[in-house]
């Protein structure tokens, strides 16, 4: 049946793409272009340095020094804190990246890898800085909001898996580090490792850009995609039928809700024009960017395909994620007392926006390592007392 429903879905697409040539071409070429202007730039760099940055053994060295918080907090060995910065940093799809690589390397068990793709998979912060709290909600201070719940609410989900698949037994128990062997443990993987650094460095040039070539795909195809449902009206039509049910809602704001289930950008665009209520915005604003879109979900399932997480735990984040953030913008407006009122801004093109990712995500970059390097100070200091 699955099999079935797969050919028609792709027979429609195709007919889809022959009747609508000039849509299709035009949507995939405004898919392609915000991905060479700034997802390219934005993500390459980080995907190549954190390829050496695992290749150097960096990531062992703080495995060492931050299991003794990883481990209780999380359920998840040292290592994976390195995945959690590099995943708030550069924002979709690295959290899936690094934590297929580590499972491809024996580093984690299938349990750690899909608690750990659960809850390091974010929008990138120039995304929700620049494009939406700076170029669609013309309020650049509501990025602190929003990206403090969708941050805190993915280390919510975090916290919760931690509880996930815990098999009966003994369980790991975490060390106290030790600089010394934790430098041990970084030659030790340096010595396992016995390419030439010219080769490690094209290596991680190769493996990043094959990465982001494959993010530009999916890009182009889930834009045309989007495209021939709206010009279906297949979004218009799940928003009547889910407002003859839900009659409080309006069409427009179940329209880009709907739009914003399957891209996150245009049902972030939506939601601020059918909606005139900030504290309602961002609540949908909130909600869009926890669940990521079905776009993101295609890049992580693509990612992970060569390993054996499974993706369900993926999806069952993205829900709690969701909600989650949902409740934390909705709480933190309260405490922050912004006005519930706002007089409809001019949408402008999200793309001219994105300009300010490297510049945001090199300070979260900086600020991810400045706590990691706290915590295990504190984790060294605690071992030798």
């Amino acid at each position: 049946m699955s099999n079935v429903i797969r050919v028609l879905a792709l027979s429609l697409l195709a007919f889809g793409m022959f009747i609508y040539p000039q849509e299709v071409l035009s949507s995939a070429g405004g898919g392609l272009t915000l991905w060479w202007r700034f997802v390219l730039p934005a993500l390459l760099p980080f995907f190549i340095l954190s390829e050496l940055l695992m290749a150097s053994g960096f990531v062992h060295f703080l495995g060492v020094l931050l299991e003794s918080f990883m481990r209780p907090v999380f359920r998840l060995p040292g290592k994976a804190a390195f995945v959690v910065a590099m995943g708030y940093t550069s924002g979709f799809p690295m959290g899936a990246v690094l934590t297929a690589r580590l499972r491809n390397d024996g580093e984690i068990t299938r349990e750690e890898g899909e608690r750990l793709l659960a809850f390091t998979n974010n929008p990138s912060p120039g995304f929700m800085f620049g494009a939406v709290a700076s170029g669609m909600l013309g309020k650049p201070t509501l990025g602190i909001l929003l990206a403090g719940s969708v941050y805190l609410a993915n280390l919510i989900v975090g916290f919760l898996f931690r509880f996930y698949r815990v098999t009966p037994g003994p369980q790991h128990t975490a060390s106290f580090p030790s600089i010394k062997r934790a430098w041990q443990e970084m030659k030790n993987a340096q010595t396992r490792d016995k390419r030439t650094f010219g080769q490690v460095l094209g290596d991680a040039i190769r493996q990043s850009t094959n990465t982001v070539l494959m993010v530009a795909g999916f890009m182009a195809i889930f834009s045309v995609i989007l495209r021939l449902l709206n010009l279906w009206h297949i979004t218009l039509i799940l928003a009547s039928l889910s407002h003859s049910i839900i009659r409080i809602i309006e069409i427009p704001v179940l329209q880009a809700f709907f739009n914003g289930l399957f891209e996150m950008t245009l049902g972030c665009q939506e939601a601020i024009q059918a909606l005139s209520m900030l504290d309602q915005q961002v609540a949908l604003l909130a909600l869009l960017m926890g669940w990521g879109g079905l776009s993101v979900f295609a890049q992580v399932a693509g990612l992970i395909s060569g390993t054996d997480l499974r993706f369900s735990s993926f999806l069952i984040a993205r829900v709690l994620h969701a909600l989650i953030a949902l409740g934390l913008s909705r709480l933190f407006l309260q405490v922050a007392e912004v006005p519930a009122w706002t007089m409809p801004v001019r949408i402008a093109d999200p793309s001219v926006f994105f300009w300010n990712t490297w510049h945001i995500s090199s300070l979260v970059f900086m600020g991810c390592m400045s706590v990691l390097a706290i915590l295990a100070f504190v984790g060294v200091r605690r071992s030798r007392t």
